[in-house]
């Protein structure tokens, strides 16, 4: 999994008008929890175009004021309105302790239904997994090569080696939609 260096500031006053001048100067309050003590921080907003707006996950080597942590975005918080980031949550990542992260799904083989002529409809992005730090996948391959015109693929045939997947099994992954066109020929032929 690919790692990110936040290099952040430790927050002395806490509350909303000190969280609204941080805003206001460009940096985006924080907190780390899952350790010893709770972390407040800030960082300079910038920093955050890497980790947050692409698809991959990555584990985020966390430098506050000296002090070094490793952990994982757990949440953040945008505005409604603007899209402005508002608020990050990280987990502290620790030798031996399982953690749950969203992980996005990257499909592998050709469908057969998409060749026939159909659609292919992908109906969730990441799966939850649990899994120790050091097994947590950059993300989850699912085989789509067995996807056939109308079928769907199930979170219950994606095969997984060190780590578990959380996301109800029944839910589709995949499915390979008809167009109205190639609905109206195969009827045709029957």
């Amino acid at each position: 999994m690919k790692s990110l260096e936040i290099v952040g500031f430790k927050r002395a006053n806490l509350g909303k008008k000190e969280a609204k001048r941080l805003r206001l100067e460009s940096y985006v309050p924080c907190v780390m929890y899952g350790g010893d003590e709770q972390v407040h921080f800030y960082v300079p907003a910038i920093l955050f175009r890497e980790l947050l707006y692409t698809p991959e996950v990555h584990i985020v080597d966390l430098n506050i004021e000296g002090d070094t942590y490793r952990a994982i975005v757990q949440d953040s918080q945008f505005h409604p309105v603007n899209e402005m980031l508002l608020h990050v949550d990280f987990l502290q990542l620790q030798e031996g302790k399982e953690v749950r992260m969203d992980v996005p799904i990257k499909y592998v083989g050709t469908s057969p239904g998409v060749q026939q002529g159909g659609k292919l409809v992908s109906k969730l992005r990441k799966l939850k997994v649990k899994a120790l730090p050091e097994n947590l996948p950059d993300y989850v391959e699912v085989n789509i090569s067995d996807l056939g015109l109308g079928k769907s693929i199930k979170v219950s045939k994606v095969e997984t080696t060190d780590y578990q997947i959380l996301t109800n099994p029944l839910a589709p992954i995949a499915t390979v939609a008809i167009p109205r066109g190639l609905r109206g020929q195969l009827q045709a032929e029957k």
